[in-house]
């Protein structure tokens, strides 16, 4: 299957360069998966099509402040540090730029108090770092780091918080799981009056979220690895619904990816909690096996995550409703709008 078949032509100008003042301000596109039929919302309207019964699964991982600015020790060059993902103790795979002078051996020191030695080179910028500080790692990042913003922001937020969700929680993730970003703990208690339970699941977001496909084939794709956590009580929700009729509604392509990586582990059985890697890569042809419907942002041309929609809902139908998007000048990517796959 050709990569190309996912390209489209996105203005620049709907790439949300900066978040709407206010979450649940967005705009909401419906698009019913089996009729094709698409609707335009605003985002609080979300409620209006969930039922009781159905859980809504949410991803409660927290962004790290994983961008670091510092210098090489022997130049005093300006060096940049992305972490992605904590490998083990003190060693932390990474980003870096300038990736051509940053070698194997390189010290970058951030301040007084941390510095970070290259301890293997991998491509596009990879580096595995190992740290060196005074005190509590996590303390100094705060301290020192700055949110992970998709590159094409350029500015830093005055709120950090607005790159996180509501709920977040468990600390490490490179990036926010953005279609969480939408929601508000007023509009999540309304989701709850109506009967529909919340679940949580963790997925750290790493790597792979800053990585464009770089082969023909969409069948040659690796994805890298990520991190997640599905908790028994999260299990037990999850079943409880499926008995009852109720719908699974995934928020993010990250809670879809969970759901579906811990449904293949237990093989048409009852679920039962899990952690650990996933590098699932979800693509038409792939038959969904919990989730019934997602909650997601507008994705770019050709990413990974437009053919995870596409498996859920047709490639054909998702291309109609991203172009009537692109019609309608909906904001794409993430500080977006949002669209309910049902």
């Amino acid at each position: 299957m050709d990569v190309d078949i996912y390209d489209f032509e996105l203005p620049e100008r709907l790439i949300a360069q900066t978040p709407l003042p206010e979450r649940a301000a967005s705009r909401l596109l419906t698009l019913n998966k089996e009729t094709g039929e698409i609707r335009h919302h605003h985002f609080s309207d979300i409620v209006d099509y969930l039922q009781p019964g159905d859980t809504l699964v949410l991803n409660n991982t927290k962004v790290l402040p994983a961008r670091l600015f510092g210098v090489k020790e022997d130049t005093g060059a300006k060096a940049e540090v992305l972490l992605l993902k904590n490998l083990e103790g003190d060693k932390w795979e990474a980003l870096v730029k300038p990736g051509k002078k940053l070698k194997k051996g390189s010290i970058i020191v951030f301040g007084d108090e941390l510095k970070a030695t290259i301890e293997e080179e991998g491509e596009m910028g990879g580096r595995v770092l190992s740290f060196s500080y005074k005190g509590i790692f996590n303390e100094i990042l705060d301290r020192l780091g700055q949110m992970p913003l998709p590159p094409y922001i350029k500015e830093q937020l005055e709120d950090r918080n607005r790159y996180q969700t509501v709920y977040a929680k468990h600390e490490g993730s490179a990036a926010a799981p953005t279609a969480g970003l939408h929601f508000t703990e007023e509009l999540l208690d309304a989701i709850k009056a109506k009967g529909v339970t919340i679940a949580f699941v963790t997925l750290h977001v790493g790597l792979g979220t800053f990585r464009p496909m770089s082969v023909d084939k969409v069948e040659d794709h690796v994805m890298h690895e990520e991190y997640y956590i599905l908790p028994q009580e999260t299990a037990d929700l999850l079943n409880e619904t499926k008995a009852r009729g109720g719908r699974v509604i995934a928020v993010g392509t990250t809670s879809a990816r969970t759901l579906e990586t811990v449904a293949g582990k237990c093989d048409g059985g009852k679920l039962v909690k899990s952690s650990g890697w996933t590098g699932i890569f979800i693509y038409p042809g792939y038959t969904f096996k919990l989730v019934d419907a997602l909650i997601t942002n507008f994705h770019l041309p050709k990413s990974t995550l437009v053919m995870l929609v596409s498996a859920l809902a047709g490639r054909e139908r998702i291309m109609k409703a991203y172009q009537e998007a692109i019609q309608e000048e909906y904001r794409f990517f993430s500080f977006g709008d949002a669209m309910f796959i049902y």
